[in-house]
């Protein structure tokens, strides 16, 4: 497995021209969006179209509960990862939310979601919000850490974002460059701790595009600052790093599409994720072709254990976690 680029399609089946994208070398990845999904069968269908081409593209999705989850009609609709705390038992709860969304996810030939979301809630970001398992580090870790052990009982890699915490800012890095004024040493104390502290159980992470002036001028998917000296140097961190989706206005300040997806992986990114914009796609894929960038080699890591039973539904812990969820 190599490349470097995840990119996305168009509709719910792959054109010719999606076929052609996908067999560059350069690409790794497809990550799926509600456009691409109508039922399970049809998100089966689509997958296996996806591993015809080539067998070793990964696949993902962002199915972390609540308002970000691609995959509705004939799944279990999770909740905000914000609401677990309300639980009798949190904890078991996110257990259950965790391995009930991989699971499900597992079984369409998804390899894994873009979760848990590891940022704080401030009360402050719009973006994040209930996005978030807490207000402070250590119920983050808690209740994270308890989906992550769901997730891997299910056969799933995690990817923890977005480093180093987004959860400050009150700008979207969808449609803006947010600013975090704080220093390293205020972020370090808080929300930098579930990333610490969870990322053995984290096959990857995804940078926040957001700039922390009093660390470095670039934002953290673009700094080697952030993604060398902070996060592999001093933190020892060894896993996969993604970029968050490189079309997003948080990531223009890098430049056009092959500048970004280049400031990306400059910085330490392992893969750049480009995404709703084929023309950029193509620009950044002519990019890493022209610069013959180096692969991951780690990729591997990322690879789902796949779920081979269509009746994903009958599993007993599935027919439980649903039970539990519906008490909430």
């Amino acid at each position: 497995m190599q490349g470097s680029l995840m990119l996305d399609i168009g509709g719910t089946f792959l054109t010719a021209a999606d076929r052609h994208l996908l067999r560059q070398p350069e690409v790794c990845g497809v990550i799926l969006f509600s456009r691409n999904i109508e039922h399970p069968q049809q998100v089966r269908e689509l997958c296996r179209a996806i591993r015809a081409v080539r067998s070793d593209l990964l696949i993902a999705v962002d199915q972390e509960g609540g308002r970000v989850q691609r995959l509705r009609q004939g799944f279990v609709a999770l909740p905000a990862m914000g609401r677990l705390i309300e639980a009798a038992d949190p904890e078991q709860l996110a257990e259950d939310c965790g391995w009930l969304m991989a699971w499900e996810v597992l079984a369409m030939g998804i390899d894994f979601s873009f979760a848990p979301v590891l940022d704080l809630n401030y009360g402050r970001s719009t973006v994040i919000g209930l996005r978030s398992f807490g207000a402070d580090a250590d119920t983050v870790v808690r209740l994270a850490g308890a989906f992550l052990k769901g997730m891997q009982a299910a056969g799933m890699p995690a990817v923890g974002k977005h480093f180093p915490g987004h959860g400050w800012v009150t700008a979207d890095s969808h449609v803006a460059i947010p600013v975090d004024e704080r220093s390293f040493a205020q972020i370090n104390q808080a929300d930098l701790q579930p990333f610490k502290r969870l990322q053995n159980d984290l096959a990857g992470m995804m940078p926040a595009h957001v700039i922390y002036p009093q660390v470095d001028s670039a934002p953290a998917g673009f700094s080697k600052v952030w993604l060398q000296d902070i996060l592999r140097q001093q933190l020892h961190y060894k896993g996969v790093l993604f970029s968050d989706d490189l079309s997003m206005a948080g990531a223009h300040v890098a430049g056009d599409a092959a500048q970004r997806v280049l400031a990306a992986l400059t910085a330490g990114c392992d893969v750049g994720l480009l995404c709703n914009d084929r023309a950029a796609a193509e620009l950044a894929l002519t990019a890493l072709q022209t610069h013959q960038v180096r692969p991951c080699r780690q990729l591997v890591v990322m690879q789902g254990r796949h779920i081979a039973q269509h009746d994903f539904q009958q599993h007993p812990r599935w027919q439980a976690a649903r039970q539990a969820l519906k008490a909430l």
